[in-house]
């Protein structure tokens, strides 16, 4: 929930076996100073005692923090392995199985089965894979190391109020080395936010074979950022013969009726069902397919705001809802820019008078409407979609 995929992608050399024990050496200083902050944020003496008895410094923790490889991975990839036969398979066994209580949940908070299953299906591949690196030990080495140590040293105290409140034990309490926990990996303050105890027993157990809580919990969070039950995440859509493409991304939003008026229709030639206001998105450009997005979409994008992880909770949920795959292909030769890529873009575009409104490897409205005026410029289809072969084009 806004958990692991946040964090900033960093690329740094290795830690030296020197270094690593140089930090290791001042962790129970470190331990020591927070153990006054932490007892200043309500956590007892008596917690902090359980909680810290077994922490150790775990040197891979830092490791994966520092040097987290860039993701760029083809967008049709992504989706071919998001939402693979498997998955689907197995979510819809799971649908079948927890159906009573995926049916609870809906009646309590309004969402659809087949949304918290695709979110759980996509965060741990439906429990399978929730994580086993201690917790405490986790998030203290890397609040210790600093780099973003405010962030984790606010995950740590949230952790130890959870353990305090008597949801779970600190050998429980495991997830992923970045802190993630649980069958849907919440964050700490996430889970201090949102969790429920659904199933009445006094604890909000999202780490236990038994999903129910997890799930619940994860509905309660759609619900919170005003989740719209029987609304979809988004239609696939055709476009008309010379379609304007200024009108993709956020800044135009209407009804689907007005798409229609202009040629926009869903995959299967029919008008799109009125869902409310929906943008129009082409997300690998004018090659691949396009999709009106409803209000729903944002709400998935607040649990993780990668485009790619919210397409693929929504066609996961689709699926496993009994929908068929998407009509048009996405390009096979799409690739994805890298960080540099796009600052180098973006320069470019702005020494060729294309004016970005700066260099931040952020590809926004200004980027994608310069995009736009270049490949106007040489006769394009301006769909201002940042590829390697525009990048190349501009060299």
């Amino acid at each position: 929930m806004n958990r692991r995929h946040f964090f900033a992608l960093a690329g740094s050399a290795l830690i030296t076996g020197q270094t690593a024990r140089a930090d290791a050496a001042t962790f129970p200083n470190w331990v020591a100073g927070f153990r006054r902050r932490a007892a200043a944020a309500g956590v007892s003496d008596a917690t902090f005692s359980a909680a810290f008895a077994q922490v150790q410094y775990l040197t891979d923790s830092i490791e994966r923090d520092r040097n987290q490889a860039e993701f760029v991975r083809p967008f049709g990839d992504y989706m071919a392995s998001a939402v693979s036969d498997t998955r689907i398979s197995t979510g819809q066994a799971k649908l079948s199985e927890l159906a009573p209580v995926l049916a609870a949940i809906e009646a309590r908070f309004g969402v659809e089965p087949h949304v918290v299953a695709a979110i759980w299906g996509m965060e741990s591949n439906f429990g399978a894979n929730r994580g086993t690196v201690p917790l405490i030990s986790t998030l203290a080495t890397l609040a210790h190391d600093g780099r973003r140590g405010a962030f984790f040293e606010e995950q740590l105290i949230a952790a130890l109020l959870i353990v305090q409140r008597g949801d779970t034990t600190p050998d429980r309490m495991t997830g992923s080395w970045a802190g993630a926990m649980g069958h849907t990996q919440f964050i700490p303050t996430s889970y201090q936010a949102y969790a429920v105890d659904f199933t009445g027993d006094g604890r909000r157990d999202i780490w236990s074979d038994d999903p129910s809580d997890a799930l619940a919990s994860t509905a309660a969070y759609l619900r919170a950022f005003d989740w719209t039950g029987g609304q979809p995440w988004g239609a696939e859509v055709r476009l008309p013969q010379g379609f304007d493409y200024t009108q993709t991304g956020r800044r135009v939003s209407q009804r689907t009726a007005d798409w229609a008026r202009i040629g926009v229709v869903g995959a299967d030639g029919r008008a799109v069902p009125d869902h409310g206001e929906a943008t129009l998105t082409t997300p690998t450009g004018a090659n691949g397919p396009a999709f009106l997005l409803f209000s729903n979409y944002s709400v998935i994008g607040r649990y993780n705001n990668a485009e790619a992880y919210i397409f693929g909770v929504g066609h996961l949920a689709d699926r496993l809802r009994g929908a068929g795959p998407f009509t048009r292909p996405w390009p096979a030769d799409d690739q994805p820019l890298r960080s540099a890529e796009r600052r180098e873009l973006q320069e470019r575009l702005t020494r060729a008078g294309f004016n970005t409104g700066g260099v931040d490897g952020r590809i926004g409205p200004n980027t994608r409407g310069a995009i736009m005026g270049f490949q106007r410029s040489r006769g394009l289809v301006p769909d201002g979609h940042p590829s390697l072969p525009l990048l190349q084009l501009l060299r």
